[in-house]
This record gives C-alpha cells, structure tokens and sequence, in this order.
C-alpha cells in the first residue's frame, strides 16, 4: 500500500486535556504535543492557539483541537 492509498490519520496540533481540580479548576494544553500552559476557559485556549501563530475558527471541529474529557464547555471536574 503507498502513501496515497492509505487513509490519513492525523492529529489535532491542539489537545486540550481533562478538567483538573483547582482553585480554579483547569485544563492543560498542549500544542504539537508540547505542554504550553493552563486554560480556565475556552478563550486561554484560543489565546494559547494564537501564540502559536494557530487561527481555530471551529473549536468543534476535530482536525483542529481534540477535547478530552469533555467539550469547549466543560471547565469544572466530573
């Protein structure tokens, strides 16, 4: 099988990780695979996604960013 004929599986450079418990709680976002910092709210992950130089115009979109333990309205442990 080449390249072309296999189906393309790929991965969000944005991931944003499980609600943790906090004062506040958090999410952890990690950007092609690296650690770059904590989100309280949907809008940290937006500004973590420009400082990477990454416009996200569909938070919902899963080739984009990958929502783990939850959805762009998830910010207090389950």
């Amino acid at each position: 099988m080449t390249e072309i004929d296999s189906p393309h599986i790929g991965s969000p450079r944005i991931l944003v990780l499980r609600v943790q418990p906090g004062p506040p709680p958090f999410r952890i976002v990690e950007i092609d695979g690296q650690v770059v910092g904590e989100a309280k709210a949907v809008t940290d992950v937006l500004e973590a996604a420009a400082a990477f130089g990454i416009t996200v115009h569909d938070l919902d979109d899963p080739d984009v960013v990958r929502w783990v333990g939850g959805d762009k309205f998830t910010w207090t442990p389950r």
